[in-house]
């Protein structure tokens, strides 16, 4: 099933932790509740994917949210508020990540099975590495370690550039990029994905394009289930995916539709 394919590198919340992408939404909200100027998950889903730092500063600039920073402190909000708030962010992020730091079903098993089979296993996020620290010992007492891991500072820009996967490509000596996958559950790292060159699988249930726990997610009506689904979907095939699947327990499925 794998044959000819040499890596594949994953988001992390989303796509193989936190079901419905979570953690960030409930930080970003958090912080911006304590700054005096609250939002909505809605508004804090708009520029998921973004290295923390930016998409608060992205967060700042939507017209509604401007608007209300001014009313309240008299300025347009620009990089020294979005520094000054990504300055507080982190232990709410942390906080946030530790308690969604659940592998999405399935997760585990696909990353067994694509290291049984030689395919080397990358990972990048918008989170920080301080972020990470306590995802990473999580994630590995559930049976997933990839083989490599790229953050949000790491590169001088994040997504949507390639270079947190293209940095990924390099430290794995995996190429050419046409043998490698990225999976996200976001516009910006699809974006990401066909920026860098490789073939890009979208996960449309499981991150943020819905955005439910796996628990809210699954007492859906099942009608109103695949109505999310489908419009998280044609969100991911409008950034560029080239196949868009539930969540990552279907990759397989994305690998015989890439015919790799």
């Amino acid at each position: 099933m794998y044959s000819g394919l040499k890596a594949v590198v994953f988001d992390w919340a989303g796509t193989m932790i936190d079901f419905g992408s979570r953690a960030p939404v409930v930080a970003l909200c958090k912080l911006f509740d304590a700054a005096g100027v609250p939002i909505t998950e809605s508004e804090a889903r708009v520029d998921m994917g973004k290295a923390k730092y930016d998409h608060i500063l992205a967060i700042l600039q939507q017209p509604r949210i401007s608007a209300a920073w001014r009313a309240r402190y008299g300025v347009i909000p620009g990089i020294d508020e979005a520094t000054r708030l990504f300055q507080g962010i982190t232990p709410m992020m942390q906080d946030a990540a530790r308690e969604c730091a659940r592998l999405i079903p399935g997760a585990a098993e696909i990353a067994a099975g694509l290291r049984s089979a030689g395919v080397k296993i990358g990972s990048c996020t918008g989170y920080t590495r301080e972020m990470m620290a306590d995802i990473l010992p999580c994630a590995a007492g559930q049976g997933y370690t990839p083989d490599n891991l790229v953050c949000a500072g790491d590169t001088l820009e994040g997504r949507p550039s390639p270079l947190m996967l293209w940095k990924n490509l390099v430290d794995l000596g995996a190429w050419p990029a046409t043998a490698c996958i990225k999976v996200d559950d976001a516009e910006a790292g699809i974006a990401e994905g066909r920026a860098a060159g490789v073939w890009t699988v979208g996960v449309a249930a499981s991150g943020n394009g819905v955005g439910l726990s796996l628990e809210d997610f699954t007492a859906l009506p099942a009608d109103e289930r695949a109505e999310r689904v489908a419009r998280s979907a044609n969100a991911l095939k409008a950034a560029g995916a080239h196949v868009v699947i539930d969540s990552v327990a279907d990759l397989p499925e994305a690998v015989r539709q890439l015919e790799l």
